[in-house]
């Protein structure tokens, strides 16, 4: 099969596929979050409502190995399952504006490989000077706008405290490769994208 074919579609296959915002209701916009209803009309000309979606900052996942090949992991309570998870470092990526939400490919964003190791620091007091890119991948194409920026960092070494945000509150752990497995194995390792971070990274 043609590469080209397999990365790009064809213009005119968007264009037949494309649904049309018609009208956009803001039900919640503040600092944190802007929640939209919208109605669509569909390639066959019906318009259909409602379609609910959220605009959120982008954020960054790294997958940190130690000096000793453990990997470096954090516990902390997620509202949306009301568990404590077990979960890869992570963080949001800042915005010169202090919005929590925006244009998800605005220019004068913090640089994203400068928020993976700002995050890895905070969270975890650990450096590294061994990073790699994986993937840029959106968060959750279905219902919200911001991407996940993921990134491999290897031989980190502990060089402070943690420095965590008022509304954090998380230990630090380290797995091995094999302990990750089965975390992940018995639906423990609670976050969908780091999930595919971690498969990412074994490649």
């Amino acid at each position: 099969m043609n590469e080209d074919k397999i990365f790009s579609l064809d213009k005119d296959v968007k264009n037949s596929l494309a649904w049309e915002e018609v009208s956009c209701e803001h039900i919640v916009k503040d600092e944190w979050i802007d929640f939209k209803k919208s109605s669509f009309r569909f390639p066959d000309g019906r318009i259909f409502e409602p379609y609910y979606s959220y605009s959120r900052r982008n954020y960054v996942v790294i997958v940190a190995y130690d000096t000793e090949g453990k990997l470096l992991c954090v516990n902390q309570f997620r509202q949306g399952i009301m568990e404590v998870t077990t979960e890869f470092p992570a963080g949001g990526i800042e915005r010169k504006d202090n919005k929590e939400y925006g244009d998800a490919k605005d220019a004068s964003s913090e640089d994203a490989l400068q928020a993976a190791k700002r995050e890895l620091l905070e969270e975890t007091g650990y450096e590294s000077d061994d990073w790699s890119h994986l993937i840029t991948v959106p968060s959750n194409a279905t219902i919200a706008d911001n991407y996940a920026y993921i990134y491999k960092a290897k031989n980190c070494r502990r060089v402070a405290g943690q420095s965590l945000d008022e509304t954090e509150f998380l230990n630090v752990q380290r797995y091995s490769p094999e302990e990750i497995e089965a975390l992940i194995s018995a639906g423990k390792f609670q976050q969908a994208v780091h999930i595919m971070a971690w498969l990412l990274a074994q490649r």
